[in-house]
């Protein structure tokens, strides 16, 4: 059960995937935050069934409570990415999903991402100047964007959450649970600054 200091109560927490998510990413962070008493609402790019891949062929089938063309993050106190290869690489195709979460950062407000996930997030450009860790095939992507790859089990960056895969999920939960449970952060929308500042010198 989380503490005091990880309870929450009325957050609602975006969970952004497609065909392909490792459900495992999802289910458990999911039970995780409700746990916590956060209310979690899936967001995909279509409304309907969503095929969960369990890591070496499909899994459990969930359904999307709403597209990303029909929510903002105005609704929402977080955002939880999770992985798999097919998913991410759909949402980075996406410009509503690119947009639904930059516009986190845009707010401040805190993003836990794992595995693949990450990947959505060198898309909309806002690791440049973050620490962050990924699955390790993401390295150079994370480090061509801007944004310094480590390899550790979890990482923290001013509201943003990574892990590199399932294994990680113990620590990347207690860690999602904390950052959530503070709320939006000052550094969070840090690249997006630094993005404007160069444009404006050029």
């Amino acid at each position: 059960m989380p503490d005091r200091n990880t309870r929450l109560d009325g957050k609602r927490i975006a969970a952004l995937f497609t065909d392909g998510v490792e459900e495992v990413e999802f289910t458990e962070p999911r039970d995780a935050l409700t746990s916590a008493g956060a209310t979690v609402t899936i967001v995909s790019l279509k409304s309907g069934d969503i095929k969960g891949w369990d890591h070496t062929d499909w899994g459990t089938t969930f359904k999307a409570d709403t597209t990303v063309d029909s929510v903002s993050a105005n609704q929402f106190d977080a955002l939880l990415i999770p992985g798999g290869v097919m998913n991410p690489d759909k949402l980075r195709m996406n410009k509503g999903a690119v947009a639904f979460a930059r516009d986190f950062f845009e707010q401040r407000k805190p993003v836990a991402s794992i595995c693949h996930g990450p990947w959505l997030l060198v898309e909309a450009d806002v690791v440049r100047d973050r620490t962050m860790t990924s699955y390790p095939s993401l390295h150079t992507d994370i480090e061509n964007a801007g944004g310094k790859w480590v390899d550790r089990e979890v990482v923290v960056d001013q509201g943003l959450v990574t892990s590199r895969n399932p294994k990680d999920l113990p620590a990347f939960i207690g860690k999602m649970l904390e950052e959530f449970a503070e709320g939006p952060h000052e550094g969070q929308d840090r690249s997006i600054r630094e993005e404007a500042s160069r444009h404006a010198n050029d």
